[in-house]
């Protein structure tokens, strides 16, 4: 194993130590990570997204703002925060940095998001609005369940098997039963063939 494998594996057990309980840390995978600042469903908000490379610490990481919370955020904003978070990286490099790079940002949130508007861009504003009045009321028909009585339920209970499935054989026809209701009418008319 690398020294850098060695590092990341040492991180990623200390980020899932001190991020235990917290709503706003994800993991994604073992080397993908999110972490959501500033109020929910705010406008001064974001989730912010790193990845490590085969190379970190030793480089620093992918940053990305593309996740479909940050649809609201303007993209000067968006470079901003990358450019910002990257260079804090650079300072960095050669010791664990996951953390770090999530507290700065969260420190930092109001001077990062400062030429975001405090209202949601016109473009998604509209969308929602568009949303809004595109909704018209559907009238469906419901579909109404077959409903069993006690008995037929009790039946069904009784022919089911410990997991619920019906027994081998369950729905097929008693076959002497049926041939000897079918075989009649047969011999009656073959009978009555040969007589005459």
């Amino acid at each position: 194993m690398s020294a850098n494998a060695e590092l990341q594996q040492e991180e990623l057990e200390v980020l899932r130590s001190i991020y235990q309980g917290d709503d706003c840390f994800k993991e994604i995978s073992p080397n993908v990570f999110q972490y959501k600042i500033g109020e929910d469903q705010s406008a001064k908000s974001f989730l912010l997204e790193m990845s490590w490379g085969e190379n970190y610490p030793s480089e620093p990481p992918a940053i990305s703002l593309d996740a479909f919370y940050n649809k609201h955020i303007v993209p000067e904003v968006k470079n901003h925060v990358i450019e910002s978070v990257l260079e804090r990286a650079q300072e960095m490099l050669d010791m664990a940095m996951t953390f770090s790079l999530f507290e700065f940002a969260k420190e930092n949130c109001d001077e990062l998001l400062s030429s975001q508007p405090d209202i949601l861009p016109q473009s998604v504003a509209d969308e929602k609005q568009e949303q809004v009045c595109y909704t018209e009321p559907t009238t469906k028909v419901k579909e109404r369940k077959e409903h069993l009585t006690k008995a037929q339920k009790r039946k069904l209970y009784n022919i089911q098997d410990v997991k619920g499935e019906m027994p081998r054989g369950w729905n097929w026809v008693d076959i002497v039963k049926h041939l000897s209701q079918t075989g009649k009418s047969q011999e009656n008319v073959l009978g009555s063939n040969s007589a005459s």
